[in-house]
C-alpha cells in the first residue's frame, strides 16, 4: 500500500543518485518531496512591451518564427539564440549555458519566455522557456529552493509525479471544526494548489492553509511533549525552606522584584515529581547566575548534585571562581571539570564526583562524558543554552535519573516568540535589572573619528579603567575590508606603549592561552584587551569601562548587545564606542537602536523586526524547526491561535479516539519518536 513514508526511490526516474541529490535538499521521502513548498511564484502573465522599461523583468507570450541557434563555447557553455514574434514585432530571445531547450524550442510554436529585457537591443536575456505543454501542466509559476544537485525543471516534474501517484494517499490533519471555523482546504487541496495554483488567489489561499497547519502541528508536538514530561517520573527536590531562606539572607544584597519572582517559579517546580524543564532568560547583568545559585543550593541541601554547563573552558572557569565563593562556608563542594584537565586530574575528579563528595559539577560538554558518573545528579543548568545542540544537553539529562533542568540565557527574545518558540519549556524572565546598576552609554562614530574615540579610551585608562576593543576578523581577508584582530592588536600595542599593555584574545588559540590572557587583564597587568567575539559571552571584569567595536556594522544586534554586556559590571559608569560606516539601511538601524536602547528586549525586539526569527532564535540548535511557509514574526497572530488550538485540543477528553483525529494521533506518534526539542 502507498504511503507518504515511502522513498523518493519508489518514483519513476529516481536512482540512488538522484535519491542522494534530492536528500541535499532535506528530501527523503514522497512526503518531503510534497511538502517541500515554492519559495515564490513567477508572474507569467505576459506584459506589452510598449510600456517596458530597460532592465525590467518581464514574461512574453509568442510564437517562434526562426529555427533555434545554439553556439557552443568554453567548457560546458552555450547560447541559444530565437526569434519570437510578440504582436506586431519579432524579438530575440537569448539564453546562456540552457543548451537542452534547443530541442524543446521547435519553430512556429507558441512559448512564453521569461527574463530581462533589453531596451536598446530589442531583446530579452532569457532564463526560463515554457512550452503550451508546461502550460497545461500549471505548474510553471513555482520557485523552488534548489543547489547544484537539483534543477527547477527537474524538481517540478517529480514533484508533479509524486501527486499523481499518491494524491490519494495524503491524510487531512488538521480536525475539521478548526478547518470550519477557519476556512481552511483539506490537504490535498492545499498541496496542489502550493505547487499549482491556477491563479494568485488559489496559491494565497493555500499558503494562508499551510502556515495554520505547520504552527499547528508544531505547537502540537511541544505540547504532547510537555505533557508527557509532567506525567514523566521526576525528583521531588524538598530542601530546607528556612536553610534556604538563611542562605538567601546571607548573599549580601537584596534580590530585585523579578529574581525574587523567578526564585519562587523554580523553587515550586523543584518540589513537584515531574520532571522541570524551565528557561530562565535575562539581560547582560540581571542576576541571572546568583538566582541560579539559589536553585543549585536548594538541590544540594535536599541531597542532591547539580552540575552546571556552560559553552567555554573560560565561562566554566568564572563561573566556578565566582560560585566557590558564593557558596564559602557552606556544604556546596565546587569542582571545575573541563578539557584541559591531567588524566589523573580528571581521574581524580570523577572519582569525587561518583562518590557524591563533589556535589556541585562545572564544565563544557566534559560534563557528558561517558566516564563521567553522578552519585545523584538532581539538578542541570545549562548557561547560553542556544549554543548546545539539541543531543548534547540531553545527554546531560541522562546522566541522572530524569533531572530537573534550568536553562538560562541572556540572549533576549520577545516574550511572545519565547513563549511560543520554546513551547514545552516554561518560560521565567527577569526583566529588572539591579539597583545602582548604570546604563552603558553607546556612542556611534565613524571610522574617520577613530582617533577621537582612542582619546576618549586613554582618558578612561588614566583614570585607572581598562577597556576591550573589538575586531570581527582574526587574520586578514581579501574579502572583507574589514580591521581584524592581529592588525589590530599590533597597532593598539604601538599606539598605547610604553604607557599601556595590550593583550589579544582570539579563538585560535588554546584553552591555556586564552585562560592566561584573561587572568592578565582581570589582575590588572594587561590595560587594553584586543579581541574577536570569543569575549562575547561570559567574561568578566567590573573594572572594565569601554567596550570599543571595529566595524560594528559587521555584527548582529544580539552580538553588539551582548558585547556591550562586557562593560557597565562595576561601579563606574561604562561606555559602548561603535565604529562603523554601515553601507546599507540595516546596518544604520542596527547602530541606531544600539544608541538608542540598552535593554535587551527591545534589541531582540528589533533584531527581530529586522533579520526575521530563523536568525535570532538560532534554529539548528534552539530546536525551533525552520518553517517552510509560516513565519513567526509575521504570522505571530496566526502562530498564537494556533498554539492555543493546539492546547485545547490536546485537552479535550479522548480526543485521540475520535476518527477524524486519527490521521493526527499517527502523525503524532511517528514524530514524537524521531524529535527530541530539548
Amino acid at each position: 500500500m502507498k504511503s507518504l513514508q515511502d522513498s523518493v526511490a519508489n518514483l519513476k526516474g529516481v536512482g540512488p543518485k538522484r535519491v542522494a541529490d534530492l536528500a541535499t535538499l532535506g528530501i527523503d521521502t514522497v512526503g518531503d518531496l510534497l511538502t517541500y513548498y515554492p519559495s515564490r511564484y513567477d508572474d507569467v502573465t505576459p506584459v506589452d512591451l510598449a510600456t517596458v522599461k530597460d532592465r525590467q523583468k518581464v514574461t512574453v507570450q509568442g510564437t517562434i518564427v526562426s529555427e533555434p541557434l545554439l553556439t557552443r563555447y568554453g567548457y560546458r557553455r552555450s547560447r541559444l539564440s530565437l526569434r519570437i514574434q510578440v504582436g506586431q514585432q519579432v524579438i530575440m530571445a537569448t539564453f546562456f549555458n540552457q543548451a537542452y531547450l534547443a530541442k524543446k524550442a521547435q519553430l512556429n510554436e507558441q512559448v512564453t519566455v521569461m527574463g530581462k529585457w533589453d531596451a536598446r537591443r530589442r531583446q530579452v536575456t532569457a532564463n526560463k522557456l515554457l512550452t503550451a505543454a508546461d502550460e497545461k501542466k500549471k505548474s510553471s509559476g513555482a520557485v523552488y529552493p534548489v543547489n547544484k544537485h537539483i534543477r527547477q525543471v527537474t524538481l517540478r516534474g517529480l514533484i508533479r509525479q509524486a501527486y499523481d501517484d499518491y494524491w490519494s494517499v495524503i491524510p487531512t490533519l488538521i480536525p475539521t471544526p478548526l478547518r470550519q471555523r477557519y476556512r481552511l482546504l483539506d490537504r490535498q487541496q492545499m498541496i496542489h494548489d502550493l505547487h499549482f495554483p491556477k491563479d494568485a488567489g488559489k496559491a494565497k489561499a493555500a499558503r494562508r492553509t499551510a502556515t495554520y497547519e505547520e504552527f499547528f502541528l508544531f505547537q502540537l508536538r511541544l505540547q504532547a511533549l510537555r505533557r508527557a514530561r509532567r506525567q514523566r517520573n521526576g525528583n521531588r527536590i524538598l530542601y530546607h525552606n528556612d536553610e534556604l531562606k538563611e542562605f538567601i539572607a546571607g548573599i549580601g544584597f537584596e534580590l530585585t522584584g523579578a529574581q525574587k519572582r523567578v526564585v519562587n517559579e523554580i523553587c515550586r517546580d523543584l518540589r513537584e515529581p515531574y520532571q522541570m524543564n524551565r528557561l530562565l532568560q535575562g539581560d547582560v547583568g540581571s542576576g541571572k547566575t546568583i538566582v541560579a545559585a539559589i536553585a543549585i543550593y536548594a538541590t544540594i541541601s535536599a541531597g542532591y548534585q547539580a552540575a552546571l554547563m556552560a559553552p567555554t573552558e573560560i565561562l566554566a572557569a568564572q563561573h566556578a571562581e565566582k560560585l566557590s565563593k558564593v557558596f564559602e562556608g557552606t556544604h556546596v563542594h565546587v569542582g571545575l571539570l573541563t578539557g584541559s584537565l591531567t588524566a589523573k586530574q580528571h581521574h581524580q575528579l570523577a572519582t569525587a564526583i561518583k562518590d557524591g563528595s563533589i556535589n556541585l559539577i562545572i564544565g563544557t560538554h566534559a560534563l557528558i562524558q561517558d566516564n563521567v558518573e553522578y552519585a545523584n545528579l538532581g539538578l542541570v543548568v545549562t548557561d547560553e543554552q542556544h549554543r548546545f545542540g539539541v543531543n548534547q544537553r540531553q545527554q546531560l539529562r541522562e546522566k541522572g535519573n530524569n533531572p530537573d533542568v534550568l536553562a538560562m540565557t541572556a540572549t533576549p527574545i520577545p516574550r511572545t516568540l519565547a513563549i511560543t518558540a520554546y513551547g514545552e519549556m516554561d518560560v521565567s524572565i527577569i526583566d529588572e535589572m539591579p539597583a545602582g546598576r548604570k546604563p552603558v552609554e553607546t556612542r556611534w562614530l565613524k571610522i574617520s573619528q577613530q582617533s577621537e574615540a582612542l582619546h576618549f579610551l586613554e582618558a578612561q585608562l588614566a583614570d585607572g579603567a581598562q577597556a576591550y576593543i573589538v575586531s570581527p576578523l582574526i587574520e586578514e581577508s581579501a574579502a572583507l575590508d574589514v580591521q581584524n584582530a592581529t592588525d589590530l592588536y599590533q597597532e593598539m600595542a604601538k599606539y598605547f606603549a610604553p604607557q599601556y599593555q595590550v593583550g589579544l584574545l582570539h579563538g585560535r588559540m588554546t584553552g591555556e592561552e586564552k585562560e592566561n590572557i584573561m587572568h592578565q587583564f582581570k589582575d590588572g597587568k594587561l590595560q587594553v584587551l584586543v579581541s574577536t567575539t570569543v569575549i562575547e559571552v561570559g567574561v568578566d571584569n567590573p573594572n572594565a569601562t569601554v567596550m570599543m567595536i571595529y566595524n560594528a556594522d559587521r555584527f548582529g544586534l544580539a552580538q553588539l548587545h551582548q558585547l556591550r554586556g562586557r562593560v557597565g559590571r562595576g561601579d563606574r559608569q561604562s561606555y559602548c564606542l561603535l565604529l562603523a560606516d554601515p553601507k546599507t539601511d540595516e546596518g544604520k538601524a542596527r547602530m541606531k537602536t544600539m544608541v538608542e536602547t540598552t535593554d535587551g528586549f527591545k534589541v531582540a525586539q528589533r533584531d527581530l523586526e529586522l533579520r526575521g526569527s530563523g536568525d535570532v532564535l538560532g534554529n539548528k540548535q534552539s530546536g525551533v524547526p525552520d518553517f517552510k511557509v509560516g513565519d513567526p514574526v509575521g504570522d505571530l497572530k496566526i502562530l498564537q491561535i494556533a498554539r492555543q488550538d493546539a492546547a485545547n485540543l490536546l485537552m479535550t477528553p479522548h480526543w485521540d479516539e475520535q476518527d477524524d483525529n486519527q490521521p493526527l494521533v499517527l502523525y503524532l506518534q511517528r514524530h514524537q519518536l524521531q524529535t527530541h526539542f530539548d
